[in-house]
């Protein structure tokens, strides 16, 4: 049995290896965020995930919801002391793994299946989602967006899959002097003594960008594909309309959905949200930067 310690937007969390078949080598985007034990005893446990090939449930919870992960469909249980099974699959359909986590997902365990790389495509799903719902009534939420940073402020550009969120990031990074990626896929947002931050985390889609690193953040964008430029602040009803989808959150859990739009509100109410019909393209660039950044 092997412990592993990791601190993600300030929050730690453990990872237990309970068999030889598993270890810390199918989560390489976690490495830069790894702690030693001494350190992770200073912080609290947000969870712990224990990996053991050989869990099997006792009963299997009814069937209560879908949560999509990228495109990917995983199929969630609930029992009825309140805690659930999660059903993860790859792109393919494949059963990547089963997670069975308590009813505020601080304790779970997860039994992996399959190749090596469907193996890590669980784990790594399954520390995604044991993160967002397990932290999201302490003021964080998983965002689905790609994030660039500039002046020392991080600017989240949001959407649905296909809407040119890492398309306009990379433009800034090609137009804009001075910025950088920070996460192309989920970093995390926090509400930390009134300051809205955004933070890299081991979870960035198809880019590796694996960052640990934090920022102020100065805007969201909504982003909309659009044969012409154009950019306006958003009301505030539209920039909870547009923020909440983004985030990782289970609608049939109070405790999670309610957590989830507490922090949205306080997002809203400490940070602008613009929308952006838009091409790929310099001027775009140019002009989501000159409009944000003068807030």
């Amino acid at each position: 049995m092997k412990e592993n310690y990791y601190k993600v937007a300030h929050h730690t969390y453990k990872v237990i290896f309970a068999d030889d078949i598993n270890n810390d080598e199918l989560i390489p985007s976690s490495k830069v965020f790894n702690i030693d034990e001494e350190t992770a005893k200073d912080n609290p446990l947000l969870f712990t995930l224990t990996v053991d090939d050989s869990f099997r449930p006792a009963k299997k919870g009814e069937e209560i919801g879908q949560f999509d992960c990228g495109g990917c469909n995983h199929g969630v249980y609930q029992l009825e002391d309140g805690s659930y099974q999660i059903l993860v699959s790859d792109e393919c359909g494949r059963q990547a793994c089963l997670i069975q986590a308590n009813a505020d997902f601080s304790e779970g365990k997860v039994a992996l299946n399959g190749t090596y790389s469907m193996r890590t495509f669980g784990l790594n799903n399954a520390l995604m989602m044991m993160y967002a719902f397990s932290a999201s009534d302490k003021n964080t939420v998983l965002m689905h967006a790609s994030v660039i940073r500039k002046d020392g402020r991080g600017y989240l550009c949001l959407g649905v899959s296909g809407t040119g969120k890492s398309t306009h990031t990379s433009n800034w990074l090609k137009y804009i002097e001075g910025t950088d990626l920070m996460n192309d896929d989920n970093p995390v947002v926090r509400v930390i003594d009134g300051v809205a931050t955004v933070f890299g985390s081991p979870w960035s889609g198809k880019t590796p960008c694996y960052r640990n690193v934090e920022a102020p953040i100065g805007g969201f964008l909504q982003l909309k594909q659009a044969p012409f430029n154009k950019i306006r602040r958003q009301t505030v009803i539209e920039a909870f309309a547009s923020l909440l989808p983004s985030c990782s959150v289970m609608k049939w859990d109070r405790r999670d959905y309610l957590g989830t739009c507490d922090t949205v509100q306080a997002l809203i109410e400490r940070v602008p949200t613009y929308f952006m019909e838009n091409l790929p393209n310099e001027e775009a660039v140019q002009m989501s930067y000159a409009t944000m950044s003068a807030n």
